[in-house]
């Protein structure tokens, strides 16, 4: 049974840094491309940032490049998402994906695996 399970969110200060983490289990995670995505109430779920199974590769959210980083251990099998530099407008619950078919994860609709969220709140 694959399972996803994101860390790491919490309450924050704009301007402050924060983790997330992404265990995998029952999958290779090295077979996988890996993204992160972002949902905030009424809204429909959008891209945050993507990296290909080697982690060579890796494409970002124009509202978020310069902040984030998107980086994985196969070995451990997990994604992590380095946030730094937070404004209010991230706050959102925060979701990792796993895909098996593309070189990076940016449709939603190409997920074949999910977590359950994390959820990021900033504080103005």
């Amino acid at each position: 049974q694959v399972q996803l399970v994101e860390s790491g969110g919490g309450l924050v200060q704009a301007g402050e840094s924060l983790r997330l983490s992404c265990a995998a289990s029952g999958l290779t995670l090295s077979r996988f491309a890996m993204g992160w995505f972002r949902q905030t109430p009424g809204k429909e779920r959008e891209f945050v940032a993507t990296t290909s199974r080697s982690g060579a590769s890796t494409l970002y959210a124009d509202s978020v490049k310069g902040r984030f980083t998107i980086s994985r251990e196969n070995d451990k099998n997990t994604v992590y998402l380095q946030m730094n530099s937070l404004k209010p407008e991230y706050t959102a619950v925060y979701y990792c994906a796993a895909d098996a078919a593309t070189v990076l994860l940016v449709r939603k609709s190409d997920a074949d695996f999910w977590g359950q969220g994390t959820q990021v709140t900033v504080s103005s």
